[in-house]
């Protein structure tokens, strides 16, 4: 296991991420469990990890808490111990060190867990202990046992002595390319023995040593050099897969009595050269690196970096602007009691009119996001203005789905180029990817190549965030029309991207005789005659550049597919000659802003799209700083990363003084070679600028918010941000991921002036720490803000009109309705059944317990006790569609706030009753004295003699029971 280095302070007044501290805890508590004491330890640490304070193990055991299902605990006492511990009482657990009551169910997230917790009792018993996602809500793992950390122990003394006499130490100097692997008997003393330790192919250039034909001969030489010389090989085989390829690549080369097999998945090589002992990887030889076995842990930790925070988007907090499907657009201003006890909705609209909605109807109401950030006019109700705006947006958004399905329509009806199925080659290309695909970017390979062995032409749009691996969907995909026979033009909105997809293209296919060339104005005018000459011939398979691909005198002799890159970046001119030239090929289009999840369920059936939500496993968080201005800190982080051989983006946001910060930069980093960018040079100019960064002819880019969203410099880690408090959230989150793209740890520091940080007032402190902390709530709204960018930037102009009357929920409503309506399918819509049954109480202040007569449906306030949460619960029951979902509903219920109230499963029946009328086109059902009445297409249906249909019993209960059966009987075949 693996103890983190402490967190890294620059200056007194950084913010510190909290999680390495809590990864810190985690590997201490795991260290101190006496259970694990009879088994090996194997513990890998920094020096400078292991010389960090750390807790004593007294102190340590005494601040831990075991808790363990079927034994005996109180809720009330655990309660009380977390509220003394220092733990924060919320409704919801939506971060470490906070704890939240729900009748028998106790929500709790230790300082040291990857996952938060949720113990459910009965009585006096821990019934259950399942650890819970933060995002959702919803368990994901049923555990045994767990241990909590409830207080932060004292850190009064180092690891180094909790160490036995017999424990053995390993030390490896960094930065040496045969790292000496050290052992002793004596920790305390500090003397130690080397024996020489390094990679088993140290001497080879990275990627020299994967088995692709080419270096089949070279590698298998290299081994027998070593079985020649009496060593020991061991070949570790991760599946039985890698051991029957291996075997029959050594074929003859390697004598099968000369190695070992071992069932075990290694990241990388080594070897033990004192004594002759070789492991090999197969994952490293075949060109798949495995992820370790960490890696699970560290997705997890990385998720549990990137929860939200404070604020749940799905819930309406008071002031927030608010939708509704009627009435129109006004601002949420609580919840409050009605004349009747009922909890209502309250909504301002303009004028101060107010209107009042019940809880049970809250699923008419979303909260309002636009597009742009530009706040809308409050509707006026009684006015009709609302419901023009709304049928105005209903028309262009069916008139859009219409446009989107003539379009697909169209070029279903089409022939185009059937690509062959995949061959050897395209094998050895997928398996020489040096990571493991993340299954979202798995699928949007396996959706490309289908639709480009299909006879249609293909018109795939791959949306995700940047980094995520689109460019490895784009590159499989031309690898594969190159190989079937045909040509391919990769279309980029500026020369530096151009320039990067180059590089990547060539390097990637190195191995394979592909002729990638490129079109650019940096490119000598012979370059660029010979490279056109060959696109007419044939003899160039992959060619890259801007809109010049676009210009008359460019003739493929067998384009087969086209790949655009940042398609919203280029014009509507632009994107008509794209039509042109591009009308019969496959296109795949590439978006670095990622879209909501929304958006792209209802778009489906009309553009064929695919999602990559998954940062690839390998990826290391950047390293978030946020700390008052200090030119210290500006000089020390520009010197690291120059010492490091990287170079570093600094952020000025005003064009008026930024060649006075180059000044200043060159007066703290004289020897640092800084470019200037900003929005108001020539393209031209800074197009080159760009260019010379991207050589690395300069140490530092300081610039405007102008970094190239889709330009990959795997060499600039460092991100200064300046002013941190005059960009928005959504800028951000973009500008940090424009660092940490390499396997090495990136830094993002975030400038705030001092008075937000350290000389202002306590509510500025808190509000700065919470705004702008590692990856909070703040950049999960940012998320959701870019996904709307991305919405307006698919849907184009108009469209995103649209979305700011209505706003995006609304629209994405109506343009799946549109869709489904269009397209023949049966619209999956909201319950609207009309149930008229004098017995059924949905409110509770109306309910009297004793009145047996009487059926309570609604969701007690004793069951869900907070009201944000009950109103999400009411709103989330209402936009289900099928029973499948309300099944799924129910369950989530149970998960998150235990054995269901009596009210609640009433109320799950009475939607179960509605779902069964809907599936049987009921559009009422009544439910007078012993009849049942329901109607379907205008008439009520009949049973013998023409008589409503008769319930027995006579208990409310068994009633609903008996017409939910009989509503069911009318939808069996």
């Amino acid at each position: 296991m693996g103890i983190p280095d402490p967190p890294s302070r620059i200056v007194d007044t950084q913010i510190l991420d909290p999680e390495p501290d809590a990864e810190r805890l985690a590997a201490f508590q795991h260290l101190a469990d006496p259970r694990d004491k009879a088994d090996t330890q194997i513990i890998i640490a920094s020096a400078n990890a292991l010389s960090h304070p750390a807790p004593s193990l007294l102190q340590l055991k005494s601040s831990v808490l075991y808790l363990m299902t079927g034994k005996k605990c109180d809720p009330d006492s655990l309660e009380q111990q977390f509220l003394e511990a220092g733990l924060e009482q919320v409704s919801q657990v939506h971060a470490r060190q906070q704890f939240a009551r729900r009748g028998g169910i106790l929500d709790v997230f230790p300082a040291q867990a990857v996952d938060p917790l949720r113990l459910e009792f009965f009585d006096l018993q821990l019934d259950s202990l399942r650890e819970f996602d933060l995002d959702s809500q919803i368990s994901i793992r049923r555990i045994d046992h767990a241990e909590l950390i409830l207080t932060a122990p004292v850190m009064d003394t180092t690891i180094c002595e909790w160490l036995l006499e017999n424990d053995t130490i390993i030390g490896l100097e960094e930065g040496i390319e045969n790292a000496d692997l050290i052992f002793t008997d004596n920790p305390s003393g500090g003397a130690l023995m080397v024996e020489a330790y390094g990679t088993p192919f140290a001497h080879f250039n990275a990627g020299d040593f994967v088995l692709h034909e080419a270096q089949q001969s070279t590698v298998f030489h290299h081994i027998n050099q070593w079985i020649s010389e009496q060593w020991t090989i061991f070949i570790a085989a991760g599946s039985e897969g890698e051991r029957e390829r291996f075997q029959e690549l050594a074929g003859t080369q390697l004598p099968e009595n000369n190695y070992r097999f071992l069932e075990l998945s290694v990241s990388e090589g080594f070897v033990l050269r004192s004594a002759k002992m070789a492991v090999l990887s197969l994952g490293e030889l075949l060109g798949r690196a495995q992820p370790s076995r960490g890696t699970n842990r560290l997705r997890r930790l990385e998720k549990a970096r990137s929860h939200s925070a404070a604020t749940e988007l799905d819930q309406l907090n008071e002031g927030d602007l608010v939708v509704h499907a009627d009435y129109g657009i006004g601002r949420f201003r609580g919840l409050t009691d009605g004349e009747d006890g009922e909890e209502e909705l309250s909504i301002e609209y303009r004028d101060g009119s107010t209107l009042h909605v019940p809880i049970d109807h809250s699923h008419l109401i979303s909260r309002y996001v636009g597009v742009g950030g530009k706040a809308p006019v409050l509707s006026r109700l009684g006015d009709g203005r609302w419901g023009k705006v709304r049928k105005s947006a209903e028309a262009a958004i069916m008139d859009y789905a219409a446009r989107l399905l003539r379009t697909h329509a169209e070029r279903d009806s089409k022939q185009g180029y059937a690509h062959p199925a995949d061959g050897r080659w395209m094998w050895e290309f997928e398996n020489s990817f040096p990571f493991t695909e993340t299954a979202d970017q798995a699928q949007a390979i396996s959706d490309t190549k289908a639709d480009m062995e299909s006879s249609q032409p293909m018109d795939r749009l791959i949306c995700g965030d940047v980094g995520f691996g689109k460019t490895e969907v784009a590159i499989r995909a031309a690898f594969k029309a190159v190989t079937g026979g045909s040509q391919v033009a990769i279309l980029v909105p500026t020369t530096v991207l151009a320039e990067q997809h180059w590089r990547t293209f060539r390097e990637r296919m190195s191995d394979f005789p592909i002729r990638i060339d490129l079109l650019s104005r940096f490119r000598k005018p012979s370059e660029i005659s010979d490279t056109i000459r060959g696109i007419a011939e044939g003899s160039v398979d992959i060619v890259i550049g801007t809109h010049r691909l676009l210009s008359e005198d460019i003739a493929f002799h067998n384009l087969g597919l086209a790949i655009v890159d940042e398609e919203q970046r280029f014009g509507v001119k632009h994107k008509e000659q794209f039509k042109e030239h591009f009308h019969q090929v496959d296109l795949l289009s590439l978006s670095a802003t990622p879209i909501p999840r929304t958006l792209y369920l209802s778009l489906m059936g009309v553009r064929d799209m695919s999602t990559i939500d998954t940062p690839p496993p390998n990826r290391i968080p950047v390293h978030t700083s946020v700390c008052s201005y200090d030119e210290r800190v500006i000089r020390d982080c520009i010197r690291r990363e120059l010492e490091r051989g990287g170079q570093v983006f600094f952020l000025h946001n005003r064009v008026q003084s930024i060649e006075l910060m180059r000044k200043r930069l060159l007066e703290l980093v004289p020897e640092a070679r800084i470019l200037i960018g900003h929005g108001q040079m020539a393209r031209e100019d800074l197009e080159v600028v760009m260019h010379e960064f991207v050589e690395g002819k300069a140490d530092v880019l300081l610039s405007t918010t102008i970094i190239e969203s889709g330009i990959d410099i795997p060499n600039a880690n460092t991100i200064i941000i300046d002013r941190a408090d005059r960009f928005g959230l959504a800028d951000l989150y973009q500008l940090r991921g424009r660092v940490g793209r390499a396997d090495r740890r990136a830094y993002a520091i975030l400038m705030l002036p001092r008075d937000q940080i350290s000389t202002g007032d306590a509510k500025k402190r808190v509000s700065a720490i919470k705004q702008y902390s590692a990856l909070g709530s703040g950049f999960k709204i940012a998320m959701r803000d870019l996904e709307i960018r991305g919405a307006g930037n698919l849907l184009g102009t108009k469209q995103s009109g649209h979305i700011a009357a209505v706003g995006f929920d609304l629209y994405c409503q109506l343009l799946r309705q549109s869709v489904e309506q269009l397209s023949g399918h049966k619209v999956r819509r909201r319950v609207d059944v009309v149930l008229r049954a004098g017995f059924i109480v949905f409110s509770e202040s109306r309910y009297q317990e004793a009145d047996d007569e009487k059926l309570p449906a609604y969701f007690p306030a004793e069951y869900i006790e907070d009201s944000r949460a009950r109103v999400a619960a009411y709103r989330e029951m209402a936009s289900l569609t099928s029973l499948e979902e309300l099944h799924a509903f129910e369950s989530r219920l149970r998960d998150r706030y235990g054995p269901m109230a009596r009210p609640a499963r009433n109320l799950i029946k009475v939607t179960r009753l509605r779902f069964e009328a809907t599936m049987a086109n009921v559009e009422t059902v009544e439910i007078r004295g012993d009849r049942l009445m329901v109607q379907r297409n205008g008439g009520f249906l009949m049973v013998d003699n023409r008589q409503f249909p008769r319930l027995r019993s006579k208990h409310p209960s068994s009633m609903l029971s008996e017409a939910i059966e009989w509503l069911e009987s009318l939808n069996r075949p």
